[in-house]
């Protein structure tokens, strides 16, 4: 935990396992898979790699790719957009 990149996927990443872990003790079915996890934890590793490695404006991107993933696919909030 020495860069930004380190602290922001880090952030993100404990973000998306507190909301899988919120949907799979809902008492409703749950919607989505472990699947869909995966590429947003992929996209955070990758990120963070890619910041670490110099890419700042490359990693800032794929944060925010995994960001509108998890807003538009896995919908954390009760929005509707469409």
């Amino acid at each position: 935990m020495e860069t930004v990149y380190d602290w922001i996927t880090v952030a993100i990443f404990g973000g998306l396992v507190v909301l899988f872990l919120h949907r799979s003790v809902a008492e409703e079915e749950p919607q989505d898979t472990i699947l869909h996890y995966l590429p947003p934890a992929v996209g955070c590793a990758l990120a963070n790699w890619v910041g670490n490695n110099g890419q700042g404006p490359l990693s800032a991107i794929i944060v925010v790719a995994v960001l509108a993933y998890i807003i538009l696919v896995l919908k954390p909030f009760k929005l509707n957009l469409w």
